[in-house]
């Protein structure tokens, strides 16, 4: 089957402003200070509101990776998790939502059509021929069932399904026949009619919400993605549009229904697309991209997810997560409404020299060899590989990241320790919490997840 959306690539550097410290962030002051509703219409957030831990689960991942839906209850991921993401839902030609089993397209057959066995179901029990839905989604059903403050969100787009955004979000008509659709389709669940699977309200009550992954508005992405200067103005209008119709279908069911964003780390990527002052008016929440910030497809290695840019990097103005997070504090964002994304995976580089630096800023001949796709590896292998006694761990804790060396292959991840870094830093600059891409990349017991919630959790304080 096929593989898609292995890693989210990083966005061209342009320029960068480095945000060191954010003296005024975690003095409390000015982040909080942004944290006004604007008019719009979010749900309000408590006083002492729980920070969101925002987790991907990949379409694609049932396959070679066999990471089912079970999978997020058995390893405890699903009991840490405020949302799940499930990544993707694709928008057609003609800007509406859809639902197909068409190559490279969609996938139908992953999402409601495929069955479930007793021992890969989350409730144990088997899918039979005659119910309407099947699939991740009615594994998505049970896992809510046994998770009852679990939220499950339709992510639209991502890098490679990002295609025709730009299109549907053109015009005041096509913004609402963009939103109607995928409303029908996943909000209120009239999933098509497929060899016996799906119908009018197959999948109703089963999203909470919508995830748009627009990548990207206003700047280059996929090779064959669409994109306009006016992008910019059209992604808050798009925003606006969702929160309007999910607005007045809640009234109908009466509940609240998220709605979200994924956002980049590049300065030049925000200014293009986002109006990060009026976005928040609409969005719940936004995840910046606090990953691929170096990876294989450049020659030098570098360090893909740092909390902080280390001072001797060969980058001018390089990419860091208090760099991103300060962008769009400083454009006006509201920090309880940023939500840090950190990487379930790793990015690496074959034929590297020591240099004196355990490989790190170092010549490479290509991306080192990995079990899906050369360049990128899930973290539980890279776990293992720390664990194997070939491989050295080695760490910058002063700018918060960690890199696996053995002589010649160099990669750069996250671990617990780096995590437990991130979520101090999440509490001190009043964030909203952390999202994970994604979660098949995680331990069978969920390692990483339970780090993000041990950092979040208030009693882990």
């Amino acid at each position: 089957m096929r593989r898609r959306f292995l890693g989210r690539m990083a966005a061209t550097a342009a320029t960068l402003s480095v945000v060191a410290v954010l003296p005024a962030v975690t003095g409390g002051t000015s982040a909080q200070a942004h944290d006004g509703h604007g008019g719009g219409r979010p749900a309000p957030a408590s006083a002492d509101s729980a920070y969101k831990s925002v987790g991907y689960f990949t379409q694609w991942g049932i396959y070679a990776r066999n990471y089912q839906v079970k999978n997020v209850q058995t390893s405890g991921t699903a009991g840490k998790l405020t949302h799940l993401n499930y990544a993707f839902a694709n928008i057609g030609a003609d800007g509406k939502c859809f639902e197909a089993n068409v190559a490279g397209e969609g996938d139908a057959w992953a999402d409601y059509q495929h069955p479930v066995d007793a021992a890969t179901s989350v409730d144990g029990t088997a899918d039979t021929a005659e119910q309407p839905l099947a699939g991740n989604f009615n594994q998505l059903r049970e896992l809510k069932a046994k998770n009852p403050r679990l939220k499950v969100l339709i992510s639209i787009g991502g890098w490679g399904w990002s295609t025709h955004f730009s299109d549907a979000a053109l015009t005041p008509a096509s913004r609402s026949t963009l939103v109607s659709s995928c409303l029908d389709i996943f909000i209120k669940g009239n999933l098509p009619l497929l060899d016996g699977k799906g119908g009018p309200g197959s999948a109703a009550g089963l999203f909470d919400g919508v995830d748009i992954d627009w990548e990207w508005p206003g700047s280059s992405g996929d090779t064959d993605t669409v994109y306009r200067p006016q992008d910019k103005q059209d992604f808050t209008a798009l925003a606006a549009e969702f929160r309007r119709q999910l607005d007045a279908y809640g009234r109908t069911t009466h509940r609240h229904y998220d709605l979200s964003a994924f956002l980049p780390a590049a300065p030049a990527k925000i200014d293009a697309g986002f109006e990060a002052k009026k976005i928040f008016k609409y969005l719940d929440f936004g995840t910046v991209q606090g990953y691929d910030f170096h990876g294989p497809y450049e020659a030098t290695t570098n360090q893909q997810s740092a909390l902080r840019a280390p001072r001797d990097t060969p980058v001018a103005n390089d990419f860091s997560d208090t760099q991103a997070v300060g962008d769009w504090l400083r454009r006006g964002a509201p920090a309880r409404r940023l939500v840090l994304g950190v990487p379930f995976y790793g990015q690496g580089w074959t034929g590297v020299p020591d240099g004196g630096t355990a490989g790190l800023f170092q010549s490479s001949t290509g991306p080192a060899p990995a079990t899906w796709q050369a360049g990128n590896e899930d973290y539980h292998a890279l776990e293992a590989l720390a664990r194997s006694g070939t491989y050295t761990v080695h760490r910058d804790v002063k700018d918060g990241f960690a890199w696996l060396y053995d002589g010649t292959n160099f990669w750069t991840y996250d671990d617990p320790q780096v995590i437990a870094q991130k979520t101090a830093f999440i509490r001190a600059a009043h964030l909203g919490g952390a999202m994970a891409w994604s979660l098949d990349g995680d331990t069978a017991d969920g390692e990483l997840i339970s780090a993000v919630h041990d950092g979040l959790t208030p009693h882990h304080r």
